[in-house]
């Protein structure tokens, strides 16, 4: 999210183009035959961003992406998922190309002054045809998150700071989801609440965040509401004006509970370039 560019003066809009390449991978372990999917995705959007009065801004992120799918395609958090086609086997089949859906962002943001930060979005997952467990259809997903800077967010380690100087970067944050499947079937809904840490070290920007997942699942599921615990590394680097290569991993721990699930990790890993223009 975000344009990448200078802060704007109340008044002020800019609006920024722009293209994400990524590749990524999702792993579940802790699920019957440890299903996985695999994704290429081109998204294709635009930034608007507004200034308001007292250093305050709004924007306003959109985009639409073809999703090239090998496995399975992914789905909200902790519903119980395998990847057997019929009588086909997993091993074998795990990395077949499988079709190609289409994914969409919304992405509200709201930012009173430079410590507060406010989000809502949804997006959309369009699964293209009927394959196996998968059905044509519009899976959905939307999130809120509330995020407080502790500290005014200048650290970088190449220019003299010291780690005593990470509490300038640390931040807590709240995000809360809730998905449907593409039958628009409720599928759940789990709370994040985090601390966090972000720092430079030169042009290289790295945050770090954990805290535990309260998650509620359908009525269906077989599943009981239960805490996990769940994170998310980022590392990025700008090359150039217009250009940022990026690479994150979230991973999420479950102790065993229900019908086909069990107690271990999942894991999301991802990498890719923005361009911007």
């Amino acid at each position: 999210g975000g344009g990448g560019g200078e802060a704007l003066e109340a008044g002020e809009f800019r609006t920024t183009p722009l293209v994400t390449v990524e590749g990524h991978g999702g792993f579940e372990n802790n699920l019957d035959a440890n299903p996985s999917h695999y994704g290429l995705d081109t998204l294709l959007g635009v930034v608007m961003e507004w200034g308001l009065e007292e250093d305050a801004n709004f924007s306003i992120e959109a985009g639409v992406a073809p999703v090239l799918v090998w496995g399975e395609a992914e789905h909200f958090y902790g519903a119980v998922h395998d990847n057997h086609d019929n009588h086909d086997d997993h091993d074998d089949h795990v990395t077949e190309f499988k079709r190609t859906d289409i994914r969409g962002l919304l992405r509200l943001k709201y930012s009173p002054n430079e410590w507060l930060g406010f989000a809502v979005d949804t997006k959309p997952y369009f699964v293209t045809r009927n394959q196996g467990e998968e059905k044509e259809g519009i899976k959905n997903e939307i999130g809120a998150k509330a995020l407080l800077k502790l500290g005014d967010g200048d650290v970088n380690f190449a220019l003299g700071d010291q780690l005593t100087d990470l509490i300038d970067g640390t931040y807590i944050s709240v995000e809360h989801r809730q998905g449907w499947g593409h039958d628009g079937k409720w599928q759940g809904q789990y709370t994040d609440p985090r601390i966090g840490v972000g720092f430079n070290h030169d042009l290289v920007e790295i945050s770090f965040e954990i805290g535990p997942r309260f998650y509620s699942p359908n009525d269906h599921s077989e599943l009981s509401e239960r805490t996990d615990f769940a994170g998310e590394l980022e590392v990025s680097r700008p090359i150039g004006d217009k250009t940022e290569l990026f690479i994150h991993w979230q991973p999420a721990f479950s102790n065993k509970d229900g019908h086909e699930w069990g107690e271990g990790w999942q894991h999301h890993i991802g990498t890719g370039v923005t361009f911007r223009f």
